[in-house]
């Protein structure tokens, strides 16, 4: 049996993805980041809720999310919104870019954790967008399975 890792810790999570995304598929990406940025993520006061990846010039970028300054650094400190390289192998990145481009699909961040090594990884989702009604069906399908368990519990 593993014990639990102290660096084995969520930094970011995305909760409103799985419930605007049907996920496909996910991927681990490593994440270039500097060392105030890694610092202030292991404070855990990112947020990955806006972000998304992009794949631009051969490489994907996550975008738009935030890592507050690393109060300590002072002048030596990092942008907050700053684009941060993912890191893959190029046949996850092909096949990453195939389906984004021929699929429609997106590249979504589910959350920023540290692994057993203590490094920084990314889970990237690839997600396909839910509409109105596949959302109203998910939040159905999700108050029976609250309901039926609140029945048997009762029940005995």
């Amino acid at each position: 049996m593993k014990k639990s890792d102290p660096n084995n810790k969520v930094a970011a999570e995305n909760r409103k993805a799985r419930f605007a995304y049907e996920v496909i598929d996910t991927y681990e990406a490593g994440l270039a980041l500097t060392g105030t940025e890694v610092k202030s993520l292991r404070g855990g006061h990112a947020n990955i809720a806006e972000s998304y990846a992009s794949m631009e010039g051969g490489e994907i970028w996550l975008i738009n999310s935030y890592l507050p300054e690393y109060l300590q650094a002072n002048r030596f400190n990092h942008e907050p919104r700053r684009r941060r390289k993912l890191l893959l192998k190029k046949k996850e990145m092909a096949r990453l870019a195939q389906a984004v481009e021929r699929q429609g699909m997106t590249m979504v961040p589910l959350k920023i954790y540290f692994n057993d090594r203590g490094r920084a990884k990314l889970l990237l989702a690839l997600a396909k967008g839910k509409t109105l009604g596949d959302k109203r069906q998910t939040e159905k399908e999700r108050d029976w399975a609250r309901e039926k368990g609140r029945l048997l519990r009762d029940r005995g």
